[in-house]
């Protein structure tokens, strides 16, 4: 069971009015390929009700609030691939959809080195309200939709895309691309390649972060867990902060996976821990784990 909200709490708003928009967006609904591209930190909106976390405007442009270019890469990327994209609609200071909903990191009071007042001594109450109203309804569209594409046994691909910052705790980040994964070598390995190949460009191999990492929640409970193909893409911000930025490197990322997408080997649905034999990349560190 994906949810821990008992129905009736669930049926009531009491964090968003009936004005704001909902907990995720789902786009391209036509596209007929068989997976789901998804953005779990598309959006630095925050619930009227929030009041801003007691932020002021710049901290919630920054990328401790949402992961920057992101959602646009997500979509322009949903389109090349004929796939549908789901883009989450809040803050990751609200509720990080990509943390175990019962860590400290998915609600944090602090983020590189940031205080989230809103977040400071949170009841039982306003964590279950953020978690049913926000975080939930966002995981079971995504499983829906994967559900939904699964027609005759085959394993729908989940690509999740994020963006990460230039530099980080005082270190500079060369990275491009950095590729996210873990036991599932199937998309990552073949799409590092395929970047390679083209030149120019500097691959990270699980940089700036690690896919083994216990931290991600998206990936390991939508595909690894059911043995769907799957892969994490980072893409470094300051290559996408426009719209012109967002195309470019959706179009790139578009090229090297269209041929692996191509592959009908590809949606076979692995048993988790018959993953095909492959190096898995170094593990992210303490400090980097704490940002996605």
């Amino acid at each position: 069971m994906l949810s821990d909200a008992p129905a009736a709490r669930a049926q009531k708003s009491r964090l968003l009015t009936d004005t704001e928009p909902a907990a995720f967006t789902l786009d391209n609904t036509g596209a007929g390929g068989c997976g789901l591209v998804v953005c779990d930190h598309a959006s630095n909106r925050i619930p009227e009700a929030l009041h801003g976390l007691g932020l002021n405007p710049g901290a919630l442009r920054a990328h401790i609030a949402w992961d920057i270019g992101a959602a646009g890469v997500a979509v322009e990327l949903a389109r090349a691939l004929d796939l549908p994209v789901m883009l989450a609609g809040y803050s990751r200071l609200v509720a990080d959809c990509n943390r175990r909903p019962d860590s400290a990191a998915c609600m944090p009071v602090i983020s590189d080195g940031v205080l989230i007042p809103g977040n400071l001594a949170l009841d039982t109450a306003a964590r279950a309200a953020r978690r049913d109203e926000l975080y939930w309804p966002y995981h079971h569209a995504i499983e829906a939709q994967l559900e939904r594409r699964a027609q005759g046994g085959a394993a729908p691909v989940l690509v999740s895309i994020h963006s990460f910052t230039p530099r980080m705790y005082g270190l500079v980040r060369p990275w491009q691309i950095g590729v996210l994964w873990d036991r599932d070598p199937r998309i990552p390995l073949p799409f590092m390649r395929q970047l390679r190949a083209r030149g120019g460009i500097t691959v990270g191999d699980n940089e700036p972060y690690s896919g083994r990492h216990p931290a991600d929640f998206t990936v390991d409970h939508h595909a690894e867990r059911f043995g769907r193909p799957t892969i994490s893409i980072e893409v470094r911000q300051d290559l996408i902060e426009d719209a012109q930025g967002q195309v470019y490197w959706a179009g790139v990322l578009a090229q090297a996976l269209a041929p692996i997408l191509a592959d009908a080997a590809l949606y076979r649905p692995l048993p988790e821990g018959r993953w095909p034999t492959a190096h898995a990349g170094p593990v992210r560190t303490a400090a980097g784990a704490q940002l996605r």
